[in-house]
């Protein structure tokens, strides 16, 4: 039951003749105080098609409004404030979870199209740093969360595995780099020839044209660069895995930027048969002026391609090979121009699906304020953050908790928990600035809050050996428990619109506002109290410890029994 629904068809009732029930949906309100009721709708639309004063109108409205449903209705100037009938509402949603449990809040809108998302996606011969992890673990939510309304996720890590980049790595290595240090610590090794390179590169800017020479030679497929490309790419695989393993997040496909090496000429044979292609000092573009863009460039003047060629070769395989309902791309803000020249470029092509292309673009982390950079070895590696998350939550429960049993993976699924909600709990645009004790805070608006509630509700269920029923009548009529039904309540349509928004953190705010509830809830409210509501208080914690651990779940954290 949806409280603006059961509102929105008792005003229906009588206002027929001027609005739809969408409308309806549309102008109501939640009051800023509850002492005002639970939904309230505005009369001002009204007066101009009734030729009445507001107050008037509601007046009207409310003598003619069925009460079902409604323990009362009350005009309080141009506003009708209508009160739920709490027993009504309690009892309807609490046997839709116990009835539905982890699939409360399912829907079928996806009808089980495909949605490849473009996520992850490191670089070879980089480590995994703080700044990967904004796309794992958004796009790794969006994936739970759109399986969760019946689409069918294709997760790729499209790993950056080709560019000029690896003609500046093999000109480090034949330079300075040594076969036995890259073997002893390959991605450690790697890194130190990269930084390295743009150092030198910086007092002898021929290096330059020498990586862009050894990129072309890759791309001509030359055997000694392709031999030593191929054992990068194994070496830091192999690393990248590791680190997945700890987050536990698998993925469809690895596909990367040079698993469209032979598949761009395709690409660009399309552009060149519609005519698209101009040449400009030497190199390939696409003019896009009248979308208010630069140029696509798509061959350089030496013949070398470009992201943007990759990308639409990219474009054109998945919608052949998973003919998508929507592709998203979770890729930082700093790429959303590329990713308006990709969709303009497909739009010229004549493919109508480009607008089913999205970019998922989110802010940075920074450090200090200033971008974490590779190139100039600022950087803070994911892995090292994880395990000092997973040190501190092993520490927290020594102190608290020294007889749990499971400590060690109690442990790691708190710290690497930690870690994703800190990302996951702010709108995906914004910035913030990197500090370890903030990300392993387990005080306040966390994850391991939200853990912490879903462990208290499972001990109040294990203590009480409570079992549902969906027979029985779960009806709560007090106000300490109506604002955490109304959070239950509220559920499906939050999923929804993280859907909608692709905003993970629409979830996050939600369950750490749900476990808020209960907790003060759990203050006030004697639970385990024999008397004839017991029941029913019981079936509300079974509730929320079900919605928090469905919530989590969807957000990638797990949710410990015990803490």
């Amino acid at each position: 039951m949806n409280e603006r629904n059961v509102v929105a068809n008792a005003l229906h009732q009588v206002l027929a003749d001027h609005l739809t029930v969408d409308e309806i949906l549309a102008l109501l309100e939640n009051p800023k105080s509850s002492q005002h009721g639970d939904v309230a709708f505005p009369v001002f639309s009204l007066a101009k098609v009734l030729r009445k004063a507001p107050q008037a109108i509601a007046a009207d409205l409310v003598a003619n409004i069925p009460a079902d449903n409604f323990e009362k209705v009350e005009v309080v100037g141009p506003y009708i404030n209508f009160f739920l009938d709490k027993k009504i509402v309690s009892r309807e949603t609490l046997i839709e979870i116990i009835a539905n449990k982890e699939q409360y809040g399912d829907a079928s809108i996806g009808k089980g199209r495909n949605i490849p998302i473009d996520m992850s996606s490191p670089n070879i011969a980089k480590p995994m740093s703080m700044g990967h992890l904004r796309s794992t673990v958004i796009g790794n939510s969006l994936a739970n969360i759109l399986t969760k309304i019946d689409y069918v996720p294709i997760r790729i890590n499209y790993i950056g595995d080709w560019g000029t980049q690896f003609g500046k790595l093999i000109v480090a290595y034949q330079k300075w780099g040594n076969e036995e240090a890259v073997k002893e610590a390959p991605i450690k090794e790697l890194l130190r020839l990269y930084v390295d390179f743009h150092e030198e590169a910086e007092k002898h800017s021929e290096l330059e044209d020498e990586a862009r020479f050894w990129f072309k030679k890759l791309e001509d497929g030359d055997e000694e660069a392709t031999a030593l490309w191929k054992w990068f790419r194994e070496e830091s695989l192999k690393e990248f895995q590791r680190i997945y393993d700890i987050l536990e997040i698998t993925f469809d496909s690895y596909n990367g930027e040079s698993f469209y090496n032979d598949k761009m000429d395709q690409a660009v044979a399309i552009l060149e048969e519609k005519q698209l292609l101009e040449t400009n000092d030497g190199a390939e573009i696409v003019d896009l002026e009248k979308y208010n863009l630069n140029p696509a460039l798509i061959r350089k003047s030496d013949g070398a391609t470009l992201y943007i060629t990759r990308d639409l070769a990219s474009a054109l395989y998945r919608k052949k090979e998973y003919d998508f309902a929507q592709a998203l791309y979770v890729v930082g803000n700093e790429q959303s121009i590329h990713f308006k020249q990709l969709k303009a470029v497909l739009t010229e092509m004549g493919y109508e699906w480009s607008q089913d292309i999205h970019h998922v673009p989110f802010g940075l982390i920074t450090k200090d304020g200033k971008k974490l950079s590779t190139r100039k070895g600022k950087i803070v590696l994911l892995e090292e953050v994880l395990g000092e998350a997973i040190n501190l939550a092993k520490t927290q429960i020594e102190e608290k908790n020294p007889n749990l049993t499971n400590k060690e993976e109690v442990a790691r699924q708190v710290g690497v928990g930690a870690v994703i909600f800190h990302d996951l709990k702010n709108d995906r645009l914004n910035n913030f600035d990197f500090s370890l004790e903030e990300v392993v805070r387990f005080e306040g608006e966390t994850g391991p809050y939200v853990q912490y509630t879903h462990a208290r509700c499972a001990s109040i269920l294990r203590k009480t050996n409570w079992t549902a029923d969906v027979n029985s009548d779960y009806a709560l009529n007090d106000v300490e428990s109506w604002e955490v039904i109304k959070l239950l309540q509220a559920f499906p349509q939050i999923i929804q619109r993280a859907a909608t928004k692709y905003e993970p953190s629409v979830i996050a705010k939600y369950v750490i506002q749900l476990a808020q509830s209960f907790n003060k809830y759990y203050a006030h409210v004697k639970i385990v109290n024999d008397d004839d509501q017991q029941d029913a208080r019981l079936a509300l914690v079974f509730s929320v410890k079900t919605v928090l651990k469905e919530g989590l779940r969807l957000l990638g954290l797990k949710a410990p029994e015990e803490m």
